[in-house]
């Protein structure tokens, strides 16, 4: 795994909605720091959606946990992975334009190149990850 995604970074957050925000500014210098370049806005919606999931998993059990974000990149494309202790997965559902939730992973689906989430049985509850790609036929084109 450590040539396949050379670049690793993990940070822990309260489960608390200021939580989404500083995930966001987080993967923003990661990113910059390792030179990735192209992924921002993408990867950013990814990760708001994943991590908002991910606290509200959260803030149903008894106790509240914390979330885990990892980042893992090999500049082309960025795996974010999020850790929540709530076992249950997620379902993506058709949410029709007048539903007030339930987009998050249609979002995730269509900014991704795929997604999916396993639970994790040490030390319980769940992962979900995604990867974004650099779209390099945009790239090209220019």
């Amino acid at each position: 795994m450590a040539d396949e995604w050379p670049l690793r970074d993990f940070i822990e957050f309260g489960a608390l909605p200021g939580a989404v925000p500083c995930a966001r500014l987080h993967l923003r210098l990661v990113l910059t720091e390792w030179g990735v370049s192209g992924l921002n806005e993408q990867a950013e919606l990814v990760v708001s959606e994943l991590m908002t999931n991910a606290v509200a998993a959260s803030r149903t059990l008894e106790w509240i946990y914390p979330v885990r974000l990892w980042l893992l990149s090999d500049r082309i494309r960025v795996l974010i992975a999020v850790w929540d202790a709530n076992p249950r997965l997620p379902v993506r559902v058709d949410a029709n334009e007048l539903a007030e939730s339930g987009r998050g992973l249609q979002l995730v689906d269509a900014l991704t190149t795929q997604w999916d989430a396993y639970a994790t049985p040490q030390p319980g509850g769940k992962i979900v990850r995604a990867i974004c790609e650099i779209d390099r036929s945009a790239e090209l084109q220019t």
